[in-house]
């Protein structure tokens, strides 16, 4: 690593997934900004349901990459950020991309950046507490654990369907920690 790479921008690439936790991920780009963190969020189709693009661009002065399809540039978007990116996050992280992720499937911008993306991978579930609990879902996150990928929570408490126990997405404090954590890590 150069020592202009290491005064740079630390440049973390966001994946919010749909799931009402999805508004804590706003707090969490723009606590990052406000650390000088260069900040690109990928939105799944179901996560928009939830919280606007224009949100995440408001707050990261950047563009918000929501389709495979609407690319600025000749390159493919996905492969030239997975080359800048010191740090990919995904937060919220439902089951179903849970899924995606343990068995390579890439149907959509996310899941097709996450192959391309060769640094740490942090991830942020949640979920209702009975699906992860769900077997399938056990199964994945333990095939996930063993590739390297960093999970922070979930955390447990009150959710969203009223039901409490283990499901909800880690305070943003602490997935701002780990973040730094793993940044200093990667940069030094």
């Amino acid at each position: 690593m150069s020592a202009a790479d290491k005064t740079s921008a630390p440049v973390v690439v966001l994946g919010v997934t749909g799931g009402i936790a999805a508004y804590k991920a706003a707090d969490l780009v723009s606590k990052l900004t406000q650390r000088k963190r260069e900040v690109h969020v990928i939105m799944t189709r179901a996560a928009q349901e939830f919280v606007t693009p224009r949100t995440f661009l408001t707050l990261s002065r950047q563009p918000v990459t929501t389709s495979l399809w609407e690319v600025p540039e000749w390159k493919p978007e996905h492969v030239a950020l997975a080359h800048r990116a010191d740090l990919l996050v995904i937060a919220p992280c439902t089951a179903n991309m849970l899924g995606k992720m343990a068995h390579g499937i890439a149907d959509d911008a996310l899941s097709t950046y996450i192959l391309a993306h060769e640094k740490t991978i942090i991830v942020a579930p949640a979920m209702n507490p009975a699906m992860w609990r769900n077997v399938a879902v056990r199964e994945n996150v333990e095939i996930l654990r063993r590739r390297g990928v960093v999970f922070a929570g979930p955390a447990h408490g009150h959710v969203a369907c009223g039901e409490d126990g283990a499901g909800r997405m880690a305070d943003v404090a602490d997935i701002l920690a780990l973040i730094e954590q793993e940044l200093e890590r990667s940069r030094a």
